[in-house]
């Protein structure tokens, strides 16, 4: 979502970096192309301005132009606006001491509310707490059923009624029953999937607002869908003026979206985002951090985060084995189709080159071509393997990979290849381990 927004800082900022001495009208000049920048990604347009003002007279101040490095003075000053501009800390959940937990999910339709409240239940369990997921969204039958599937699914207890053309008072007597069971039953999380609407109207904000009064929940999460830019900051606004919010999920996160719902939802209705939506799966949901969303708007990468889902996914023994392999010749085929797997799990090499520092350059020196596609033929040709082949590639002589090519739907020339850049590979892993550098990843990746 915000490599476009990133790839326009990263050019700005370098002018800045390489200046030796800054001017008023320098710094004029890189807030002009910052504030086209913001407008481009859809950023409300009072935001930009205040943003630009609190920028011009910090970066314009005696001890950053007086400073050795005035230009990586004004980069930072940047990174810290945009980090106070999207709330400065992580906001998470405010779990109690007494639980449950009352969670409360508002939202339109379309926005992904359901399935949200799956990802939030998944999320939670995972940290060792019991959830109970609540179908408070009668009027629309398949929202209760599409719960109770994701409820299966990730083995997680759903309260919900068989009910069609309920009332309003139906409605709350089924959230207050959810929530008593929550109470009764020692659940440490109970969250409502309240009802929806195509767009907004008096008689749900009228039905949130009476649930609300009735079971008193911690947190009223927005569940909005970055896609639509400012028209989310918008329906932000509405429903913290008629509910009450404590805070916003954005969805689709991961899509094409311009940016301007991430930058500009705190500051017009000082609520803090709390987790983004970055994919369809279960297991996307990731905890909002301004100061890694800032440090990844400007080039610098999000490492932290690339870390913690790579712990999620794999043990320390798992990459110290890994590592050890790499470093020797023992490496092999099977132990590069885990490697694949595991690169799988961590998300798509668009997110993951997304999170690394120059993670925009790393893009443009694999020409824009990131190989999911091509990972899914090479898992392929080593799935039709035998054990011993890829324990020992060197086996695999000619009517061997005739076998291989039959079996995985690809050609000889296709698995020769293979066996030539996963030797490519292997080399330059190992040598990466020594050195490092931009280069040999992107050809590390390419290769892969």
């Amino acid at each position: 979502m915000l490599d476009s927004l990133s790839e326009k800082f990263e050019k700005i900022l370098k002018k800045l970096r390489g200046s030796g001495v800054l001017t008023e009208q320098i710094v004029a000049e890189a807030l002009k192309e910052v504030r086209l920048a913001l407008l481009e990604a859809d950023v409300n347009f009072k935001i930009v301005k205040d943003f630009l003002e609190r920028v011009r007279v910090k970066a314009l101040g005696q001890e950053v132009l007086q400073s050795l490095t005035p230009g990586h003075q004004v980069v930072k000053i940047v990174w810290d606006e945009l980090r106070v501009m999207m709330g400065q800390e992580r906001a998470g959940l405010a779990l109690v001491s007494s639980p449950p937990t009352v969670v409360m999910m508002v939202g339109l339709q379309g926005a992904g509310k359901t399935t949200t409240c799956g990802k939030l239940a998944r999320l939670f369990k995972g940290q060792g707490r019991r959830v109970l997921l609540v179908a408070a969204d009668p009027r629309r039958p398949a929202a209760g059923e599409q719960l109770a599937s994701l409820g299966r699914d990730l083995q997680i207890d759903v309260y919900r009624f068989d009910q069609v053309h309920a009332s309003q008072a139906d409605v709350v007597r089924m959230c207050q029953a959810g929530v008593e069971r929550g109470r009764d039953q020692g659940y440490d999380l109970v969250v409502l999937d309240t009802g929806g609407r195509l767009h907004i109207d008096d008689e749900l904000m009228e039905e949130l607002v009476a649930v609300k009064n009735a079971v008193h929940p911690h947190e009223v999460l927005l569940v909005a869908d970055a896609m639509t830019g400012q028209d989310a900051v918008t329906m932000a606004t509405q429903f913290d003026q008629r509910v009450g919010l404590t805070g916003v999920i954005l969805t689709k996160v991961e899509g094409d979206a311009r940016g301007g719902a991430v930058l500009s939802i705190r500051a017009v209705t000082g609520k803090p985002i709390k987790f983004l939506g970055v994919g369809e799966k279960l297991d996307a949901l990731e905890p909002f951090y301004p100061d890694r969303i800032a440090s990844r708007i400007l080039g610098m990468g999000d490492v932290l985060s690339l870390i913690e889902k790579a712990q999620e996914t794999f043990t320390r023994e798992q990459a110290e084995e890994a590592q050890k392999r790499l470093t020797s010749n023992t490496f092999t085929l099977a132990d590069f189709r885990d490697q694949l797997g595991q690169v799988n799990r961590l998300g798509s090499l668009d997110q993951i080159l997304g999170m690394l520092p120059g993670g925009q350059k790393l893009k443009g020196a694999m020409d824009g071509q990131l190989p999911e596609r091509e990972m899914k033929r090479v898992a392929a040709m080593i799935d039709s393997m035998t054990p011993r082949e890829r324990r020992d590639h060197t086996i695999i002589n000619g009517s061997r990979k005739k076998r291989i090519a039959r079996g995985s739907g690809t050609s000889v020339p296709e698995v020769n290849r293979l066996i030539k850049q996963f030797l490519g590979a292997r080399k330059m892993a190992k040598a990466m381990t020594g050195t490092g550098g931009r280069r040999q990843l992107a050809q590390l990746l390419r290769s892969m």
